[in-house]
This record gives structure tokens, sequence and C-alpha cells, in this order.
């Protein structure tokens, strides 16, 4: 039996947008990020500083002190936080099959167009290059 996801923790829009430009760069400071994040929402660098806390606290950043500042960055990667957040809708949805997901996740593709699906089969192929490498 395969073991339970991680519930992936709700987030507001702010940390939304905090943590998508956390994965922009390796490390920003409160007022880096209140420059790139919360300038254009008119958020104070006290938000900014919750907001980086509360991704602190949810596991999805890390900090660390540097003279009298902290610099924050992300705990892991967007592929990372993905692929745990599709794992917990699987898990959330009654009676759902991976198939169910890889069905749509074609459908999507091929909505997006033939470059979309000639790279989503790259990925196939390469994971099965993967599988029988070992």
């Amino acid at each position: 039996m395969p073991p339970s996801p991680r519930l992936t923790p709700r987030l507001g829009r702010l940390e939304l947008a905090v943590l998508e430009r956390l994965w922009e760069v390796d490390e920003a400071s409160v007022g880096a990020m209140t420059e790139r994040v919360g300038a254009g929402r008119r958020r104070a660098p006290s938000t900014i500083h919750s907001t980086l806390e509360r991704l602190v606290r949810k596991g999805l950043a890390l900090r660390e002190k540097r003279g009298r500042a902290y610099l924050y960055r992300a705990a892991l990667t967007r592929e990372t936080f993905l692929g745990q957040a599709l794992e917990a809708l699987l898990a959330r949805v009654p009676g759902a099959k991976p198939r169910e997901l890889f069905a749509t996740f074609v459908s999507l593709a091929e909505r997006a167009g033939g470059d979309t699906l000639d790279e989503l089969d790259a990925l196939v192929r390469e994971a099965r290059r993967r599988e029988r490498a070992g």
C-alpha cells in the first residue's frame, strides 16, 4: 500500500504570490519580497513578513538568519509542491483513480496544442527509460 500523501496546506492569494516569487529567486529578504510582491498590491513590509512566516510554519519556506535579518527560500520545488497537491487531490476525491487524472492531463495537453502533446509524450518516454534503467 503506498504511503498516504502529505496534505497540501491551503494558501491564500498573497501566500501563493510570495511562494511564486520564492521559486524564482534563490533567497530573498522581507524587503526584497516587499518590492517584488508587496508594492503592486500595496502591502506593507509587515504583511509580507507575516506571509513569509506563515509559509515557514506551513513547511513551504525556510528562513536563515544573516546578520540582523532573515533570508527566505522555498522549502520545496514547484514540481514537488505540484506533485503533493495532485496526490492530495486524488486522495480526497472518492473513488478517483490515477488513470482519470492522466486522462485529464492528456485532454489538457491536447487543448494546449500539438507542441504540448509532444512534450507530454517526451516526458513519458523519458520516464520509461528511467524505469528500464532501474
